[in-house]
């Protein structure tokens, strides 16, 4: 009985790490939220005239305009072009002694 109560008490122990660490993904802030309704707006979404019927296809459109235009913001931030290909080779091998 007294190694079934500390196996018990064991595994509570180690099981509690575990349990604090399940939600590592934070809420948004609310800072966070007005920025992205004030995104969907500039993208064309207009809550205040929008019918429940057109609903979820203008906040769709909204949202397809937004991840359009943040892939085409990040698809080429260096500034130098794509990647180079090929290879090549210049002057001539050393003599053979």
């Amino acid at each position: 009985m007294k190694s079934l109560i500390k196996t018990v008490a064991l595994v509570v122990v180690l099981a509690a790490p575990v349990a604090s660490f399940a939600q590592s993904a934070q809420p948004l802030t609310r800072a966070e939220v007005k920025a992205q309704l004030k995104q969907i707006e500039q993208a064309g979404y207009n809550p205040a005239v929008a019918e429940n019927a057109n609903y979820p296809a203008d906040i769709q459109a909204a949202e397809a305009r937004i991840a359009t235009q943040n892939a085409i913001a990040q698809s080429d931030t260096t500034g130098y072009g794509s990647a180079a290909t090929g290879s090549s080779q210049a002057g001539t091998p050393a003599p053979a002694k």
